[in-house]
């Protein structure tokens, strides 16, 4: 049966359909006009996620129906233009929920001059066919991890939603968080992008450094020196420790001299000299691109002892799929490179036995200073995903894996680009 009241929260990620079934994509969010004048502020429309993961905007009068799995539109025919934000909309999910307001309801003292904040929002269908927002669900703070007893208010009856008022500084983001909790890097990357500035901000404040580190890296250059300049100066430090020294230099190698410098010597040491020993080779080399932490084993390592340090899931596919030999010490610049062993030998041998008796001692290696074309084909030439860094004096400086190289390849803003994830498929 269609719905002429629902809540907001319900409808994210509920599917689209044309007239004739056909899927359109699924709802992200809803945008609102909320006036000044008190009235329930009117819905403008949809915000649809298309499969390729462009963004649009669908009019609420394009809506003839709201079913509790999907909504279902009058034409199968809709802009394909990005979404855009006009002065004066705001975004639902994004941007007013989480809001703190006040509520003056004569049912609920226990509110009245309380701080609140918003979880969801109720919109309903009037008698023009109209849709508007007329409820207002909110809670207060949590306490010893229970959630606090959800009220549901008229839209009259609560203070502090107005422009002015959600555009201040350090709202709330729990709800935006919860949206985020299993999504990969990469998705909450691409999500965060579609967030107004002082939201994407405001939700960086919020999540733990080795979260936001990993978010980071999946972003543009651009984006990450415009992000990490909105964080305290110490934060960022904090955040360029957790972030892989290859990204990390990557990132900090767009920045002016000073400020690179400034931050380097905010990190921790342990964290900053092999980054410093990246930013000495330029970006579009083996040296530049290549990881200082790869798997590095003695030769008296067994099997068994690999395949665990392998399974770490902190590794790229591409760096688990081989291990690297040495003479001590193992922390790059290593001793003595030996040779490889790949992840496919490992699994066919008994655990007991000894890497320096696998070793891949002819495979070619690469020199920190080798051109990016000339890794490109050292690749395709040797069929492989991972490759090592050697110098001159045999020592193993690091590894270079495809998805950096992959980075340099593609072009400037290709994180940005919605035709880059047509054919990519999604559970949500």
């Amino acid at each position: 049966m269609a719905a002429t009241r629902v809540y907001v929260a319900r409808l994210a990620g509920l599917a689209v359909l044309g007239p004739d079934g056909e899927s359109i994509g699924r709802i992200r969010d809803v945008v609102v006009a909320i006036r000044y004048d008190r009235q329930q502020p009117r819905v403008h429309g949809l915000v649809v996620e298309l499969p390729t993961r462009r963004r649009i905007f669908v009019p609420m009068l394009r809506v003839t129906s709201i079913e509790p799995r999907m909504v279902a539109l009058n034409t199968g025919t809709v802009s394909l233009r990005r979404f855009a934000q006009r002065p004066g909309e705001l975004l639902a999910l994004a941007q007013i929920v989480d809001s703190a307001v006040r509520v003056d309801d004569p049912d609920l003292p226990d509110l009245t001059g309380v701080d609140v904040f918003v979880v969801d929002l109720g919109i309903e269908q009037t008698r023009t066919r109209d849709w508007r927002l007329s409820r207002v669900a909110v809670r207060g703070h949590r306490r010893l991890g229970r959630r606090r007893t959800v009220h549901v208010v008229d839209w009259l009856q609560v203070s502090g939603l107005t422009p002015y008022e959600i555009g201040r500084p350090g709202q709330d983001v729990t709800t935006l968080l919860e949206q985020f909790e299993g999504l990969r890097a990469a998705d909450v990357a691409y999500r965060l992008r579609e967030l107004p500035e002082k939201r994407r901000v405001e939700v960086a404040v919020a999540l733990d450094d080795e979260r936001l580190a990993d978010v980071i890296q999946e972003l543009s250059s651009d984006e990450q020196v415009g992000l990490l300049g909105k964080l305290e100066v110490e934060r960022a430090a904090d955040v360029l420790d957790a972030m892989d020294p290859d990204d990390t230099a990557d990132l900090l190698g767009g920045l002016p001299e000073n400020e690179a410098e400034a931050l380097l010597a905010l990190m921790d040491p342990q964290e900053s000299e092999p980054v410093r020993r990246l930013l000495e080779h330029s970006p579009d080399t083996a040296g530049g691109l290549m990881t200082p932490r790869p798997v590095v084993l003695t030769p008296s390592t067994t099997v068994a002892e690999a395949l665990a340090r392998v399974r770490n899931p902190d590794l790229t596919p591409a760096l688990a799929s081989m291990v690297f030999v040495v003479r001590p010490p193992t922390a790059t610049p290593t001793g003595r490179y030996l040779g490889c062993v790949h992840l496919q030998q490992l699994l066919c041998e008994p655990p007991a036995h000894l890497v320096g008796g696998l070793l891949d001692s002819d495979l070619a290696t690469l020199r920190p200073e080798v051109p990016l074309a000339a890794v490109t084909r050292y690749f395709a030439t040797y069929n492989l995903v991972c490759g090592p860094v050697v110098d001159a004096q045999g020592h193993l400086l690091g590894a270079v894996s495809v998805d950096d190289v992959l980075d340099h390849l593609l072009p400037a803003g290709w994180r940005e680009e919605d035709e880059l994830h047509e054919g990519v498929g999604s559970h949500d």
